[in-house]
């Protein structure tokens, strides 16, 4: 699994952010190339900008961590066409150049702050994640929707 607190992996990611395009198609799925950057922001708005989001209520912050947070803190790739929660959702249109932008920028950030800013940081929905959990849900991620818009 890559490491999303790596220099050279988070340029990976960039790298392959920058090979899409505006009318890139996915491999599967229905999300358009700006949804799926929208998409992938909301993990970091989560970390980064909490106040955008509702936070679960005790009894599905409950079920999230018992059911949700072994598949998505684990190593395992996600299936394809996975199912998506409500809260990551998008169903309009995005601009794909702003999007872009901003899930780079979340990148970087995440790299620059390091593994130790996110050891038993809080996680919106699993409580205290340790950084490996968080870089394992980061990695895994991006590389789901990089590989279904085939970068």
């Amino acid at each position: 699994m890559e490491n999303v607190f790596d220099p050279k992996d988070a340029q990976n990611y960039i790298n392959r952010i920058n090979n899409l395009v505006e009318d890139t198609h996915g491999l599967w799925g229905r999300m358009t190339v700006d949804q799926m950057l929208a998409h992938c922001c909301i993990t970091y708005e989560m970390v980064y900008e909490p106040e955008k989001h509702k936070k679960p209520g005790s009894i599905a912050k409950f079920i999230l961590k018992q059911f949700v947070k072994p598949k998505v803190v684990s190593e395992k790739a996600y299936s394809r066409d996975s199912p998506t929660a409500p809260q990551f959702l998008i169903t309009s249109r995005r601009n794909f150049h702003d999007e872009k932008k901003r899930l780079i920028g979340f990148i970087q950030k995440t790299q620059q702050l390091g593994s130790e800013a996110f050891e038993g940081k809080e996680s919106f929905s699993f409580g205290k994640l340790k950084s490996h959990e968080w870089n394992n849900m980061f990695a895994k991620h991006l590389n789901h929707h990089l590989s279904q818009f085939g970068v």
